[in-house]
């Protein structure tokens, strides 16, 4: 039986996003916090949709609650962690972490959002 295009797609996905964690060092933080050079799409659209409200504290936020792993590969924030981080996490090391984790695919938020 021949696979369709959405088992495909959905294969082709599952290849990417089980892949090898890359590694960053938070020296502020005496930390590596681990990353995936891909997410999914509902993931990058909750970041987008808070960068398109103007909200660009939040949406760096929310791609470290979503984005930054330990290294078996579970998340490191919860979604309540949010607050914490923007009102008591230094910004200059929240910014370089969320840089860091956004440039991690090939294609830039910008490239994605002119496309859309």
């Amino acid at each position: 039986m021949t696979q369709s295009v959405l088992d495909k797609a959905k294969q082709h996905f599952a290849e990417q996003i089980g892949g090898e964690l890359l590694k960053t060092h938070i020296k502020e933080w005496n930390t590596d916090i681990y990353y995936k050079t891909i997410s999914s799409m509902r993931t990058e659209s909750k970041i987008m949709a808070l960068t398109q409200q103007g909200k660009t504290a939040e949406a760096l936020v929310e791609s470290i609650v979503l984005k930054s792993f330990d290294q078996d590969g579970q998340r490191l924030f919860r979604e309540a962690d949010r607050v914490t981080l923007l009102n008591e996490a230094d910004p200059k090391v929240l910014v370089a972490l969320a840089t860091t984790l956004n440039n991690a695919s090939d294609m830039s938020m910008e490239a994605i959002e002119k496309n859309l």
